[in-house]
């Protein structure tokens, strides 16, 4: 009778384990110290190798000769224990024997010691499975067992177990196997069996097992079985039922360059052919999840493990995208996968999924408006004009009224309102109002000073003049934005931008935009600035006020 591949290339032995270092450890250890428990929990994801550990275990505490530690396979009693028939190793199902009848029974027959072996081990998988009264009937037995007994729990939701019978045992947690091992133990079992096979589809194989050796072997089975000759990396997508990789590789190139009518297209072409819908978006994922690696590590190459055409395909669409871009269209595919369970329109669910994604524009997410302002930066600095709404008018500030020193009669009270202040003169004095019907006297202006470089403009209209032309300039739409929340102060002739984002200080010291803001601070006179982080302390209205009460000094100034 034919045996699949996972239980004819089943471990012996600790040495052939796949991985699980930690657990094998620790129980070679006890073997040799002689210092074997009473109960044992092995749990962890499924094909980990949970049962056929607690096998080997089983028969190692029993065998006469071990050999590094694993049984030799050769002595009587491990000849014994090879017979189905043999009692003195028991493995029970608890999903089909999980009432309390069952484990009264076990209660019993525990007590008789063993036939062949020093111990009587009795293996229960899915313990999870035992009902409340179940668990009850053998507290007390896994508490206090006969000495020849030794239990061995198997699960994979040790949640599901009472904290009483997880505090009597030893628990050996067991990890998803890496591809690299799975990888390993494929063409370990195609060496042996004669199949010849292409790296990239064993890449594949591994990476469908998701961790799982048990899982790998079947999906290895079955690929096997599928291809005469040698099998190939089309021959796995042909056997797991993936939809062909070059139309998905194609949809997700139209996402993310945001055509959505072509995306529906090929989403529709691929339905047609009746791929199911939860297969076409694990797909997608998956070619998404290739693209971030190959854009954020250095050994992609190695990590994907793709034929060279389909990693320059993917590399090619990693290079056109943002890493923002492709975060968005994850999060919303991902949100779309597990949508599904719930909808009764699958289809419908990911149609929708594909429109938002290849739509930022009318997305309101905040992934979508930094990738909209990518793009155009993008565009800015390759030369591409922008179009872009034309900005509201913005009235110009009033002159400031400044005060000489010499001996002037001063207005009888000032009223100073916040809303008076310019934004886009940050340094300048805000605007006067006298609470009197006289109307306020008015003297000469008297020029701030500024750097002989300056010509006729003065430190407090440079920044306000730098902000016109910005705005005025359709091209700079972007940059316009960025600079008008700005603050700014003087060091001598040199200005000083003042921002609280690190976004914004980053984006006006790259290359393009430092160097297009020193040409406009040129034509007013400033040859030299920084951008730097805004210190915390007085904002611009502030400094205004203060400029106000130095200039009027002794006026009472009432501020509303």
């Amino acid at each position: 009778m034919y045996l699949a591949f996972y239980r004819t290339f089943r471990p012996t032995n600790f040495d052939e384990v796949v991985r699980q270092e930690h657990i094998v450890r620790i129980l070679k250890n006890q073997i040799e110290s002689d210092k074997v428990g009473h109960a044992y929990l092995f749990c962890g994801p499924r094909g980990t190798g949970k049962t056929t550990l607690a096998k080997i275990f089983a028969r190692a505490i029993n065998c006469e000769h071990p050999v590094n530690s694993s049984p030799c396979g050769k002595c009587a009693t491990c000849r014994a224990l090879a017979d189905g028939s043999n009692l003195d190793v028991s493995e029970i199902d608890a999903a089909s024997n999980n009432g309390v009848d069952e484990m009264r029974d076990l209660r019993e027959k525990v007590q008789y010691p063993p036939v062949a072996g020093k111990y009587k081990v009795y293996i229960i998988d899915e313990v999870h499975m035992l009902t409340q009264s179940a668990f009850n009937a053998v507290l007390k037995t896994l508490e206090e067992p006969p000495r020849h007994a030794v239990f061995i729990l198997a699960t994979t939701e040790p949640q599901k177990i009472p904290a009483t019978i997880l505090s009597r045992c030893m628990r050996f947690d067991f990890k998803l196997i890496p591809q690299h091992d799975l990888e390993q133990l494929i063409k370990s079992v195609f060496d042996k069996t004669g199949k010849e096979y292409e790296d990239a589809a064993v890449s594949a194989i591994a990476r469908a097992g998701a961790g799982s050796a048990r899982d790998s072997l079947s999906i290895a089975d079955m690929c096997a079985s599928y291809s005469q000759g040698k099998l190939t990396y089309d021959d796995v997508n042909a056997v797991l039922g993936s939809a062909e990789w070059a139309k998905v590789a194609h949809i997700c190139g139209c996402i993310l360059n945001e055509d959505a009518s072509a995306a529906l297209s090929a989403v529709e072409e691929i339905l047609a052919t009746g791929k199911g819908v939860g297969v076409l978006i694990k797909d997608m994922l998956s070619f998404l999840n290739d693209c971030t690696i190959v854009k954020v590590c250095k050994t992609a190459r190695e990590i994907v493990n793709l034929p060279d055409e389909t990693y320059k395909i993917i590399e090619e669409t990693a290079q056109n995208a943002d890493g923002h871009k492709l975060l968005r269209v994850t999060e919303i595919l991902s949100k779309a996968e597990t949508d599904m369970r719930y909808s009764l329109s699958g289809r419908i669910t990911l149609e929708t999924a594909v429109l938002k994604a290849a739509i930022p524009q009318n997305d309101y997410d905040i992934d979508a408006i930094i990738g909209k302002i990518n793009a155009l930066e993008r565009k800015i600095s390759e030369g591409i004009t922008v179009k872009t709404a034309a900005p509201k008018p913005v009235l110009p500030s009033k002159p400031v009224a400044e005060v000489k020193k010499e001996p002037v009669q001063p207005a009888k009270k000032i009223i100073l309102k916040e809303d008076d202040y310019d934004p886009f003169a940050k340094s300048e004095t805000p605007v006067q109002k006298e609470e009197s019907a006289v109307q306020p006297q008015i003297f000469d202006s008297v020029p701030v000073k500024g750097a002989p470089g300056f010509g006729s403009a003065d430190k407090g209209k440079v920044f306000a003049q730098f902000i016109r032309a910005l705005r005025t300039t359709r091209k700079n739409a972007v940059l316009f934005t960025l600079c008008m929340d700005l603050d700014h102060d003087f060091e001598g002739d040199k200005l000083i931008l003042l921002t609280e984002s690190e976004a914004v200080l980053k984006s006006l010291n790259r290359a393009d935009n430092y160097k297009f803001i020193s040409e406009v601070l040129l034509e007013f006179g400033v040859s030299e600035f920084e951008v730097r982080f805004k210190q915390k302390g007085e904002s611009g209205y502030e400094k205004a006020l203060k400029e106000l009460k130095n200039n009027f000094d002794g006026t009472d100034i009432e501020i509303k």
